[in-house]
């Protein structure tokens, strides 16, 4: 009976105090608790609906390695003129003999590691003028002939190329390309350089990262950069990539740009 007797007492007092309660500042109390309300579900959502961005780090690594080639490819043509197209061609019998005579003894022949095409003959005829009065200066024939050489002994092809000048004091007019040396297992080797310049970005990216107190994470993207082939120790570089042919060692240098996940 006390407690029915309290509350009926309570409830009777509050209501006086209603009464009493300006409309005003009861209007206000009801927003500040409203407010207050609504603060807490704000902070909530503020909270809950945070997603710290993903940190990451970009880092290039580079490989470079020397190489030696082990293909050469090598063009030569001989050229011999005469007063007639049939003495062109009897002279140049004679001139296309000596050459492959001097390319048979420095081991320059069709077997097992290389090959010697020699291509169809061509003949011309050439006459030169006078530029004022356009009178016939001199008439004589040229008879062309292309040599293909590939092989795999490349030293052998670089010693050769470089001794082949001694036929011009024999009378032969010899045209004689630079052998351009290649290397035929690139693309093998191409895996392996990616992997280490890969590797080495990882290296590089955790130095940094460590001086910042944090962690390494995982690869978040990959991007393959040009290979260069350049000349030993050359400094040269292409945005579309490099072959140097001229040397038979060469540096290759393979580019990777890495995106890690900082932790």
């Amino acid at each position: 009976m006390k407690s029915i007797s309290f509350f009926s007492s309570f409830s009777n007092h509050c209501i006086q105090i209603f009464r009493r309660t300006p409309p005003l500042v009861f209007a206000m109390s009801v927003l500040s608790i409203g407010g207050l309300i609504g603060f807490t579900s704000a902070s909530k959502i503020l909270v809950y609906g945070l997603r710290p961005a993903q940190d990451t780090i970009t880092v290039t690594g580079a490989s470079t390695e020397r190489i030696e080639s082990d293909m050469a490819h090598w063009d030569i043509t001989i050229q011999t003129k005469g007063s007639t197209q049939i003495d062109s061609y009897k002279k140049h019998i004679k001139s296309i003999q000596v050459t492959l005579d001097f390319l048979d003894s420095y081991g320059v022949q069709t077997n097992d590691y290389q090959t010697r095409e020699l291509g169809p003959a061509t003949t011309s005829k050439n006459i030169t003028k006078n530029n004022k009065t356009g009178a016939i200066i001199s008439t004589f024939w040229l008879t062309s002939q292309l040599i293909e050489v590939e092989s795999t002994d490349v030293h052998n092809i670089n010693k050769t190329h470089r001794a082949i000048g001694a036929l011009l004091g024999k009378g032969i007019l010899i045209k004689s390309n630079s052998p351009k040396f290649t290397y035929t297992k690139l693309a093998e080797k191409r895996i392996d350089m990616l992997a280490k310049a890969t590797k080495d970005a990882r290296i590089r990216a955790k130095a940094i990262v460590r001086q910042t107190g944090s962690e390494l994470g995982n690869v978040k993207k990959v991007n393959t950069g040009v290979f260069q082939i350049t000349v030993p120790n050359s400094t040269r570089v292409s945005s579309w990539g490099s072959y140097d042919t001229s040397t038979i060692k060469k540096d290759i240098t393979a580019v990777m740009g890495v995106t890690f996940g900082v932790k």
